[in-house]
Formats: structure tokens, C-alpha cells, sequence
């Protein structure tokens, strides 16, 4: 076993201050609190048996302040951590970096927080990211793997910084080979197919979307400028073999805020909800609109081609919380993490432009994944997290989905104990969306301690094959990926 102290260019860095916990904002407390060291652990107890056709690594970032900084903070205030488990011949090795980006390299040679929070004035504030909004990119809420490396991307969009998928070194930010220039938004698409990486940003005041693809050999090989009606914040996207699909819903930056220099966002009930069908290596021009019901959503499960028609799944929000206002910025925080997402299927037709939608599954349930060899054609199977009562962003339970009979297998992981996105990692050899295993973190709250949890594809509601005890807890996060074998080794070559 050994630790590390966070490192700075070669020279040690200061160790995060634990961050001042206040009782009014649980997001500084418990489960959220951030570790404060990096760590390499390899002698670890395993309750059950590690599988060894389990070949790969699981990864999974998340928000890790540093410093404190001043005024109330944000989980997407955070610096990014990615915390990850390498499976090798039935034994696994937990490591934890963080993600080492421009700011926060300036914080560290500066010792001290030089950020205002995301719900403070950010006035003051060094710089921020490429949109001008004047808060900090920290890159702390995805992770993707592209060509060998893995990218981590921040909410808001931001500089998308490579990092090593094993050792978790932070190579630099990511420019595609000096072809690409700007922001990407969180969450992009890689087509394992073809090696594309399918992305768009969007900014406060920007009223047009930039949509990109990062071809197979690493350069940016599209861009083109899709049109909207004012400036707003789109999340996530679709693919299909053919076509990406894009959103226009009514989640806006409040003009008044934005005008005081300050990031505020709420629901426009009054705009419509829109999605722009779009040709993958197709222009602006020749974009197909499609209105639906208003709505929010943050993450689409998959999206794929089927005759005339292209049909995606998505974790619609069916009653957005953003456009409340409450006594304070706090309060409004909470309620925008607070998630109440459904599964929900489009499906738009391109030869009527008619658009048919219908809940798959009244459960409230997020941060869906589907077997990434499958991305953009038909699936069948889906893993998402379960979100319990609690008032905050806490997975209380693991579900698989059957999106052909609506069966579902369900894990919770019980009381006090919560969990983290759990992607499908296919077995050597994986022949279907279910041959293969789950591998997610868990957190004790009782015991302040973690767990890495090994799940049977096939069987998720037998709970998990193999237990891997950690000497200390993983603060909940946002995204995870999981990185086969095979990929590793092109990350070798």
C-alpha cells in the first residue's frame, strides 16, 4: 500500500483544508465531504471473488475541493478527482488523482482558493471558462474514453483535459491535435464504430449551438453552427449511426443575473421543448426540428435508427424545479440537484415530421449507461441509478432496465449506504449487453468507509459477486466509464 500528496509541477502541493462543513448546505457534509490526499492501494480485502475475465478499468470523477472558498459552495464548484479501480487477473487496485487543470494549478501555487463558488458573484474571480462566465472549469463531472485516453469534462462546458486511464496522470488539456479550439459540453458520444467523437457547447450568450465531430484519428474533422432562438443549456446529445440529436428546452439563463456578471438558470414554461435531428456530418441548414412536451433532460440512455424513424431514450425531468424561487440561493441549489427523472421514448419521424413520446417507466431513476458497443444502434438493456428520498444526489440502488418487455431487476445497496453510476463492463470475451459484470462504488455512512461492488449483469437483483473494502470512503460524484482490456492496451500501444 502507498500514498501520495497531491503534486503540482513535480513539487508538492498544498493539502486541502477540509472544507468548512455547515449543517444548512449537506452537500459540505458526510458522503460529499471531500478526501483530502491522493492514494494507491493495492493490498485490499475482497468479500467474495474478484472474476477474472473482469479485464479493464472502472472510472468515475467527481467534485473534490481543494481549497475552501468563499460564500456557499456547489457540488460543480469542486475540483475534479477521478477515482478509479483497475481489474487485472482477478485483482484490483483503487487509485484516486485529481484532475489537473489550469485553475487548479493556479490555486495550488497560489496555496489558497481564487474562486468564488457557482452561486457567487464571480466578480473578482482570475478568469473562467471560454464562454466569459467568470467560474471555474474544473473538469469534475465526466469521464470518456477516446483513442487511449480518457477525457474529463466540466458541466457547464469547458476544457476538455486527457488523462492517463491507468495512472491517472493528467496529460494537459486536450486540443485534438491543434484542430480544436473552444469548449465542449459535458457529456460527448463516442461511436466505437467508426472511433468518432460527437460533440457540441453552447454559452450564456450565445444563440446557436457548435456542433463538432473529433475524428478517428484524432482531429476535428466537422463543425458547423445550429440556430436557436436565444441562448440555452443543453446537456447531453444523441447518436445514431446516421444522425446526432441535439436539444432546444427551456432551461435559460436568467438575463437580469447574467447582466450583474452572475450565473442564475431557470425554467421558461413559456418556450417550447424542441430536438434538432441533424445529419452526423451535416450542416446547420439541414437540421429537421421536432416540438414536444415541455420538459428538462439531462442524460439520454441511447438513441438508434429503426426504418423511417429514429427513436431515442432519455431520463426526462417531468417537473423541472429550476423555475422556483425560493428564500434563498441554498434552497434553490438543492432544489436543482434534487432529481425526478423517468424513463421516456421519442420517437420522431423523418419522412412526417410527426413526433410520438410515451413514458417507459414511472420510477424515478438517473445516470443511465448502456453497453458502449451498442451506443447509437438498438439495445436492449440499460443500468441506471435509483435516486431514494433524500433531498440530495444520492443513488440509494442499482436498476437494469429490459426496454423490449419493461422488466426490471433491481439491487438497493440498504440503509445508510449509497452508490455511484455503474456502466456495463463486458467479461473477456462479452457476447451480449448482459455478458459481463457492474462495478460501482459504495459508501457507508455509518462506517465512513468504501466499498468497490461487483455486480453480475445478469443478475443484478442477487446484489454483488465480489466486495473490495476501502480504508476510507469515495466522495459521491457525477459520472463513471468503464475502459475494457482491449482498450488499455491501445492505451499502451
Amino acid at each position: 500500500m502507498t500514498s501520495t500528496q497531491p503534486r503540482a509541477n513535480g513539487e508538492p502541493i498544498a493539502v486541502a483544508r477540509p472544507v468548512e462543513a455547515t449543517d444548512d448546505n449537506p452537500y459540505t457534509l458526510g458522503v460529499f465531504a471531500p478526501v483530502h490526499d491522493e492514494l494507491t492501494l493495492d493490498d485490499l480485502t475482497v468479500i467474495g471473488e474478484i472474476p477474472e475475465d473482469l479485464n479493464g478499468v472502472y472510472l468515475r470523477n467527481g467534485p473534490n475541493r481543494q481549497f475552501e472558498a468563499p460564500g456557499r459552495y456547489h457540488m460543480f464548484d469542486g475540483d475534479g478527482m477521478i477515482h478509479a479501480a483497475h481489474f487485472e487477473n482477478g485483482k484490483v487496485r483503487y487509485r484516486n488523482r485529481y484532475v489537473r487543470t489550469k485553475a487548479f494549478h493556479d490555486e495550488s501555487e497560489a496555496g489558497r482558493a481564487l474562486w468564488t463558488g457557482l452561486m457567487e458573484n464571480p466578480e473578482g474571480n482570475p478568469w473562467g471558462n471560454g464562454h466569459g462566465l467568470g467560474i471555474k472549469d474544473s473538469a469534475n463531472t465526466d469521464v470518456i474514453y477516446h483513442r487511449g485516453e480518457v477525457l474529463a469534462t466540466w458541466y457547464l462546458c469547458g476544457t476538455p483535459y486527457s488523462v492517463d486511464p491507468l495512472s491517472l496522470e493528467t496529460l494537459g488539456a486536450q486540443d485534438f491535435l491543434g484542430t480544436f479550439a473552444g469548449d465542449m459540453m459535458a457529456h460527448p458520444k463516442v461511436d466505437e464504430a467508426t472511433g468518432e467523437l460527437i460533440w457540441f457547447d453552447y454559452g450564456p450568450d450565445q444563440d446557436f449551438l457548435r456542433y463538432g465531430i473529433i475524428g478517428a484519428d484524432g482531429r476535428q474533422t466537422h463543425l458547423t453552427q445550429i440556430d436557436l432562438p436565444g441562448p440555452r443549456l443543453p446537456h447531453d446529445i444523441g447518436i445514431t449511426d446516421n444522425y446526432s440529436i441535439l436539444m432546444d428546452l427551456p432551461l435559460v439563463q436568467d438575463h437580469d443575473a447574467r447582466r450583474a456578471g452572475k450565473y442564475r438558470i431557470f425554467y421558461d414554461q413559456e418556450l417550447p421543448a424542441r430536438f434538432a435531428v441533424v445529419p452526423r456530418h451535416g450542416q446547420g441548414s439541414e437540421v429537421r426540428w421536432f416540438e414536444v412536451k415541455p420538459c428538462y433532460i439531462y442524460h439520454v440512455v441511447n438513441a438508434w435508427e429503426a426504418g423511417e424513424e429514429i427513436i431515442m431514450d432519455v431520463c426526462r425531468v417531468k417537473n423541472p424545479q429550476h423555475q422556483t424561487t425560493f428564500a434563498s440561493p441554498l434552497s434553490n441549489m438543492l432544489a436543482y440537484m434534487r432529481l425526478d427523472a423517468q424513463l421516456y421514448r421519442y420517437r420522431f419521424n423523418l419522412r412526417t415530421g410527426a413526433t410520438i413520446e410515451a413514458e417507459l417507466d414511472n420510477a424515478n431513476i438517473e445516470f443511465p449507461s448502456v453497453d458502449s458497443r451498442v451506443m447509437g444502434r438498438p439495445h436492449r438493456y440499460s443500468y441506471s441509478m435509483s435516486l431514494g428520498n433524500e433531498p440530495t444526489l444520492l443513488f440509494d440502488g442499482l436498476v437494469r432496465f429490459d426496454s423490449q418487455t419493461g422488466a426490471k431487476e433491481e439491487h438497493k445497496f440498504g440503509a445508510g449506504r449509497w452508490g455511484s453510476e455503474a456502466p456495463f463492463a463486458a467479461r473477456d470475451g462479452s457476447t451480449g449487453e448482459t455478458d459481463g459484470y457492474l462495478v460501482c462504488f459504495v459508501n457507508d455512512e455509518a462506517e465512513d468507509k468504501g466499498e468497490i461492488n461487483i455486480f453480475d449483469a445478469e443478475d443484478v437483483a442477487a446484489g454483488p459477486i465480489a466486495r473490495v473494502l476501502l480504508p476510507r470512503r469515495v466522495p459521491s460524484g457525477f459520472h463513471a466509464t468503464w475502459v475494457r482490456a482491449d482498450q488499455l492496451a491501445e492505451a499502451r500501444a
